[in-house]
């Protein structure tokens, strides 16, 4: 007996830029009812997006949905292009829900604050990072230079070693001068060797480099072990790098301005503000969208 194909929406977007075809791209299927683990898992893989999102029902009906999302090879607890991404698409498709959004994810509720413009066109969003600042523990500099073909005099120590920190989602920070950012590269037997070699403190080995001057950063994130060489626009990452700084002095908030993905020809900007609350540092990470295209799967 023949049954009827299951069809489920979806729609791209850019993430983190005014421009389309910059920023880091994502796909959102607004309903994602009806879609088991693996479809999940495997819809992700095949768009080939550093992140993809199902959209679901919320547990409990005070919140706005359950957001789940996938990378090319696991389910993520959280992360911040596709909040900010998802965010913007359901302010568009549920205008009743007004613009301060929340999402179930495994990592806790993450608060969405929808950006408009003049005549209330949305821009964009800013997402809270779902848990305070968490360190993990640091990784050696030979190692970590060699993940990412550089010397290790490239890679600078003085504020703080490449550190393993977490607001939902682990990466490892790791600053570097200007000149090297530029030429670094993963190296993939260089990160299996460490991943081996830390089993207990590498674990996703999502390397962060970044050069800052004041206020300004310029950064690239590689994590070729979960399938993304690079990721033009790491919102989880820059929101948790912005709590690290702020955890290394005494001023009780920060904010920054971030350039990703240049070196990948999908400039990004992402704004960053961290600050302090009675249960740790917290920080959020906020930009625009743009809308690149839409379509439906048959399942």
């Amino acid at each position: 007996m023949e049954t009827t194909p299951r069809r489920f929406a979806y729609v791209t977007l850019d993430v983190f830029t005014q421009t389309r075809f910059g920023g880091n791209p994502l796909a959102v299927f607004p309903d994602a009812r009806g879609l088991t683990d693996a479809e999940m898992q495997a819809l992700a893989a095949e768009m080939n997006y550093s992140e993809t999102t199902f959209v679901l029902p919320p547990a409990d009906p005070a919140n706005t949905a359950r957001v789940r999302i996938f990378n090319r090879t696991a389910e993520m607890p959280f992360a911040g292009h596709p909040n900010v991404g998802t965010g913007f698409v359901l302010a568009g498709l549920r205008p009743e829900a007004g613009d301060t959004l929340r999402f179930e994810e495994i990592a806790g509720l993450v608060e969405i604050r929808v950006a408009r413009g003049e005549n209330g066109e949305i821009l964009g969003a800013e997402i809270d990072a779902p848990q305070p600042l968490r360190l993990l523990g640091t990784l050696p500099v030979p190692e970590i230079a060699a993940c990412l073909s550089l010397d290790p005099a490239d890679v600078i120590t003085t504020s703080h070693a490449p550190t393993r920190a977490t607001l939902g989602v682990d990466f490892v920070f790791v600053q570097v001068t200007e000149e090297a950012l530029g030429f670094a590269r993963p190296d993939i037997a260089a990160y299996q060797h460490l991943a081996e070699a830390e089993r207990a403190n590498a674990e996703r080995l999502s390397i962060f480099l970044y050069a800052r001057e004041e206020n300004r950063i310029r950064a690239r994130m590689f994590s070729p072990l979960t399938g993304t060489w690079e990721d033009p626009a790491t919102g989880s990452a820059n929101a948790t790098l912005g709590a690290l700084l702020l955890s290394l002095g005494d001023d009780e908030a920060a904010r920054f301005e971030v350039r990703q993905g240049v070196e990948m020809g999908r400039p990004s900007s992402l704004s960053v503000h961290a600050w302090r609350a009675p249960e740790g540092i917290r920080a959020s990470v906020a930009g625009r969208c743009v809308p690149v295209f839409g379509g439906s799967v048959e399942l």
